[in-house]
């Protein structure tokens, strides 16, 4: 935990981290042509990820929404609401560190021949396309619809008087 901890504030070497690592797992599996339902439930389990990453995590949605300080933090759902904070369902570091360990561990799969179930791929492909197209459409339509960006590029920001 403590080594988990000090990695918190490098949060680009982290990624780039994980991206080798998920680089090395595509080579193994495109080098020994095996282990695609365990890189297809990887891909599900990595898109769920990024949804959670994607979701606020008082969702404006919902019609019942705890009263009380959690309330506080929901998304402004009217003009006139006061401004309030985009606080992620799924924190950057939780993202981070339950997707590698998903990598680490479909990687590990890739080492055992029981996981190697024979299916064919390009339906796995198609169905994971269009499983990600619908879900990312469904979300672009709640993020239009409720106002919100769920990351800090391309959002104004303003800088102290004085400053420029």
């Amino acid at each position: 935990q403590t080594i988990l901890d000090q990695t918190t504030p490098y949060w680009q070497q982290r990624w780039i981290g994980t991206g080798v690592l998920f680089l090395v797992y595509i080579i193994r599996v495109w080098v020994i042509s095996a282990y695609y339902i365990v890189t297809y439930s990887l891909g599900i389990y990595l898109l769920n990820l990024f949804l959670a990453f994607l979701q606020p995590k008082f969702d404006p949605a919902m019609e019942q929404m705890e009263e009380g300080a959690d309330d506080e933090a929901a998304l402004p759902t009217k003009n006139d609401d006061e401004f309030r904070p985009f606080i992620r369902r799924l924190p950057e570091f939780k993202f981070w560190y339950w997707g590698t360990r998903g990598i680490a561990t479909a990687f590990l799969c890739t080492f055992f021949p029981i996981f190697d179930v024979p299916v064919f791929w390009p339906i796995l492909v198609i169905y994971f396309l269009i499983l990600f197209g619908l879900t990312m459409k469904q979300r672009i339509k709640h993020m239009i619809k409720y106002k919100y960006v769920p990351w800090n590029f391309g959002k104004k920001s303003y800088a102290k008087s004085g400053e420029k």
